[in-house]
């Protein structure tokens, strides 16, 4: 195990002083670089810009899971956590483009990683990703597209939705039946295959249209379809009919990942609803002078805590290699639900200010909306935390 330097005196045990640094290192990152480009982008829809990207790039933010031979900074999933947690405080969309580096894709072979990751610590080869579709977003094992031999490559067919980054990604990891479906073990027969292509554009046999999203913005989000898409046999990542497997296999780091983000959205949002408290005036004094108000906050910055004291044992769990999917699930459904809380609540103390885009606390909260849905929606962590506890249903 990683040796960690001791904590500085007064800070939880799990905070060293490593941990310290980087936190505050991502949290100027945030404030000073990140949050004035969604304060201008955000509300026109415009798109994170590549001068960003590589600022984080240069800040090893893309390499912080990626061993340090590969080029990466060798950190684990609770660093990683740390920094998203900053970065969505900014723009939720930018904690997200931390995910697209990061040794995203899985079963790479020990050539592939010598070649692609340090490229991926850089920031120069970044990811999406293509798994779901109409009918198999939670119903994973249901999904359709189909990749056939012809040859020594492999023809897809089919479609794919929700696939955010899609054109400016280097890469796309997409999954595609390659036999078919048995009702009796239907997650059997699914592959997945690593999909190069131009940054900015799709390749031949594969098409798109943009989701039209109530948030999320400073990327997009497309629904593919592929019509004859070639790919060489060498594309396939794993073995052939295990990408289900492959699919699960990142699942308790996504949701840490994803209760970071809310966490750092609903932290936005309280931040937003302090200073508001402050400086508006009603009735002779500011807002912040109202018991109701005093109140709000209090239960929104006592909420955050605990989902981020929840995320904490998650990451430090993961990282000592022990499994904690029910943990994973948990902290991911505790998170989220306490995000559109959390911002629901700040934009009521904003008032009808709050309903305008003169305030971002109107981008986190819509922002935090989705995390209920993304990475597992609340109803399947729920699902995953009941089975734990009183067994599969039958």
């Amino acid at each position: 195990m990683t040796h960690r330097p001791a904590p500085r005196p007064g800070t939880p045990y799990h905070l060293t002083e490593e941990r310290l640094q980087i936190q505050q290192l991502a949290r100027e990152f945030a404030m000073k670089e990140v949050l004035p480009v969604a304060n201008e982008l955000d509300p026109i829809k415009g798109t994170i810009p590549d001068e960003l990207r590589n600022r984080m790039a240069d800040m090893g933010f893309f390499g912080l899971m990626i061993p340090e031979e590969y080029g990466g900074l060798g950190l684990g999933v609770f660093e990683y956590c740390l920094v998203a947690e900053e970065l969505s405080r900014a723009w939720l969309s930018v904690g997200s483009l931390l995910a697209r580096g990061n040794g995203m894709g899985g079963e790479f072979t020990e050539e592939q990683r010598r070649v692609l990751l340090p490229r991926m610590a850089a920031g120069e080869y970044l990811g999406a990703f293509a798994l779901s579709e109409a009918e198999a977003g939670s119903d994973v094992a249901n999904l359709s597209c189909r990749a056939e031999r012809d040859g020594d490559d492999w023809v897809v067919h089919g479609t794919k939705m929700w696939c955010t980054y899609a054109d400016q990604a280097d890469y796309i990891v997409l999954f595609a039946r390659t036999a078919p479906r048995d009702p009796g073990r239907p997650h059997h027969g699914i592959s997945a295959f690593l999909v190069d292509k131009p940054r900015g554009s799709f390749p031949a046999g594969m098409s798109g249209t943009k989701v039209r999203k109530i948030g999320y913005f400073g990327w997009s989000t497309w629904d593919l379809s592929f019509d004859g898409l070639r790919l060489p046999a060498s594309a396939m990542i794993g073995q052939e009919g295990r990408g289900f497997y492959l699919a699960l296999s990142g699942l308790e780091v996504g949701r840490a990942h994803t209760a970071a983000r809310a966490i750092g959205l609903a932290r936005a949002a309280l931040e937003d609803a302090v200073e508001y408290a402050h400086t508006r005036r009603q009735c002779g004094g500011p807002l912040s002078q109202f018991q109701d108000i005093r109140f709000k906050i209090a239960k929104m910055a006592a909420d955050i805590e605990a989902a981020r004291q929840l995320l904490y044992h998650v990451a430090t769990e993961i990282d000592s290699g022990r499994r904690c999917g029910k943990e994973a699930a948990m902290a991911k459904y505790v998170a989220s639900e306490m995000a559109e809380r959390v911002t629901s609540e700040a934009l009521q103390i904003h008032g009808g200010a709050g309903y305008t885009t003169d305030f971002a606390v109107e981008r986190h909260w819509r922002d935090a909306r989705l995390t209920r849905i993304f990475e597992g929606t609340s109803e399947i962590q729920l699902r995953v935390i009941s089975d734990d506890i009183l067994g599969g249903q039958r």
